[in-house]
């Protein structure tokens, strides 16, 4: 599959498609892309082939950076986020990013995990799509560099069983500057989707992965249909299929757009 052509980008969707496909997608502030509209979900029963749906979580699912949202009560949220957008637009190796990150976090107390919880936003969309996606009959998971103290609360409101995440470690109730088990990094997140899709009994062809960050790029291009969504120019430049947002359930016209043409 071949990417848009720079400056190629309808208002809501960037998807690509044969040259006799329709070119328009509804854009913002109509029916289809208002923030203020109804979930997709219609009267019919699921049809279609079953998948498997995978999404990012930070600045994906939710609008925050949770390491960001930590490092506020360690007072180094500047120099987190700069590493943080450096790591997401491919500059530098994301697992050396994360220690050093996370290095900073040392003597947080976990009590800052649900400060960092009740001030994480779900993405506009997040909701219509997963129930949307359930309504199908699609298997939902989330995959995240960032940390399963939050991942797990996040996936547990959508009613999403499957789930991969960095852990922190904690001594005496505070945090210790390091992680604890494999580093859920860039290649980390491919498998989770195989192991996934395989788990499921799912051939690749049917997963669906989205992301915004270059640590989202070996996922989305093994995917069946891999969906930049908001996402760094690194990741747009690559990824088969793009939403530029500000809704993420506009992944489910990119899906119909596809279905459509094969």
């Amino acid at each position: 599959m071949t990417p848009l052509p720079a400056g190629v980008v309808p208002d809501a969707v960037r998807v690509a498609l044969p040259v006799d496909a329709p070119a328009e997608v509804p854009g913002p502030g109509t029916d289809e892309t208002d923030t203020a509209r109804s979930p997709r979900v219609t009267p019919d029963p699921p049809s279609g082939p079953v998948r498997l749906l995978v999404m990012d979580v930070d600045s994906t699912l939710i609008e925050q950076e949770v390491i960001e949202l930590l490092a506020d009560h360690a007072g180094t949220r500047a120099e987190v986020t700069e590493v943080t957008e450096r790591a997401m637009r491919g500059e530098i190796d994301f697992g050396a990013s994360l220690r050093e990150r996370v290095a900073t976090l040392a003597g947080v107390p976990v009590e800052a995990f649900a400060d960092v919880r009740a001030r994480a936003t779900f993405t506009p969309g997040v909701r219509e799509l997963v129930a949307e996606a359930h309504r199908r009959g699609w298997e939902v998971g989330l995959v995240s560099g960032g940390f399963e103290e939050i991942v797990a609360d996040l996936a547990a409101e959508l009613g999403i069983t499957r789930f991969r995440a960095n852990r922190l470690e904690v001594s005496d109730g505070r945090l210790t500057g390091r992680t604890t088990g494999p580093v859920v990094d860039r290649a980390a997140k491919e498998v989770a989707l195989r192991e996934f899709a395989a788990e499921l009994g799912l051939p690749m062809s049917a997963t669906i992965a989205v992301g915004d960050g270059a640590n989202d790029l070996d996922m989305i291009g093994a995917a069946g249909i891999g969906v930049a969504f908001a996402a760094k120019p690194v990741v747009r430049a690559q990824a088969p299929y793009g939403v530029d947002g500000p809704r993420i359930d506009a992944v489910l016209d990119v899906v119909d757009r596809v279905d459509a043409t094969r």
